[in-house]
């Protein structure tokens, strides 16, 4: 069924091995790697890419979920399943603990091993309970860790204190700024010219967090679906696109630009 599905923004499944010691399928290879290789051992990816790479992947996910003729959950969406072509386009992998939701199903029930911290443990690991919104949840984790560098699982996050947590702080208490919490190298803080693209910056980073936290609902029926996500991300690209001709038309006619050369 993986074979048959298409989708430029799901790996290709080139062909299978399936003997009686081995198991395996053959994947179309992806020569930048992984996101979670670029997040943490490269760490050059600006704002653009790293948003341009989250609506692949979700793009992927909406098509598991609605575009095909069963359902299909991934169950363990993460930066390492998260594959780059030579042109930066992102591809979802890594099938291995994926589950169908057949009969009109919109949940099903079943063991699955997915990785600690980017799924809702009570849905998950207590109750073995699967469903499209279980993706939703962990896309929402994905998220907050693209932006911020931080793993759900560092040693910072303890029982008192959790990913989402950290970062709801972040965007609702007055003493605390979104600027504490994201990879100091997306926001440039220097000179005036250099203000209101900060500021852009920060407004395009604080409406993904409100997304990711709209993803990361404790319940499942009160987090929207993949289509709402797809269709987010695009209006955050399309203003952040906006703003950076308006800020680029103002910084030109700066004084401190416009002032003649000697």
């Amino acid at each position: 069924m993986l074979s048959n599905i298409r989708h430029r923004n799901l790996i290709k499944i080139i062909n299978c091995c399936s003997e009686i010691d081995f198991k395996a399928l053959v994947l179309k290879y992806m020569p930048k790697g992984s996101l979670e290789k670029w997040l943490y051992t490269k760490n050059s990816l600006n704002i653009l890419q790293r948003l341009n790479i989250m609506i692949d992947a979700t793009s992927a996910l909406e098509y598991l979920h609605h575009g095909y003729s069963i359902p299909i959950v991934h169950c363990d969406m993460k930066p390492s399943n998260i594959l780059l072509d030579d042109d930066m386009v992102a591809h979802v992998a890594d099938f291995g603990i994926a589950k169908l939701l057949g009969g009109g199903d919109s949940i099903t029930q079943t063991m699955t091993l997915a990785t600690v911290g980017i799924i809702h443990n009570a849905e998950y690991g207590l109750k073995g309970m699967v469903s499209t919104r279980g993706d939703v949840y962990s896309f929402g984790i994905v998220a907050m860790e693209i932006f911020t560098r931080r793993k759900p699982t560092d040693e910072m996050f303890d029982g008192e204190m959790n990913i989402k947590q950290w970062i709801a702080k972040s965007l609702v208490l007055p003493d605390a700024r979104i600027d504490e919490v994201v990879d100091a190298n997306l926001l440039g803080i220097g000179t005036e010219l250099e203000d209101d693209d900060h500021v852009r910056k920060r407004d395009c980073i604080s409406a993904i967090m409100r997304l990711a936290l709209t993803c990361c609902a404790e319940s499942p029926e009160e987090r929207i679906s993949m289509k709402e996500v797809v269709a987010t991300l695009n209006k955050i690209k399309t203003k952040f696109l906006k703003d950076a001709t308006a800020v680029k038309g103002v910084l030109l006619n700066h004084p401190l630009v416009q002032q003649p050369f000697n």
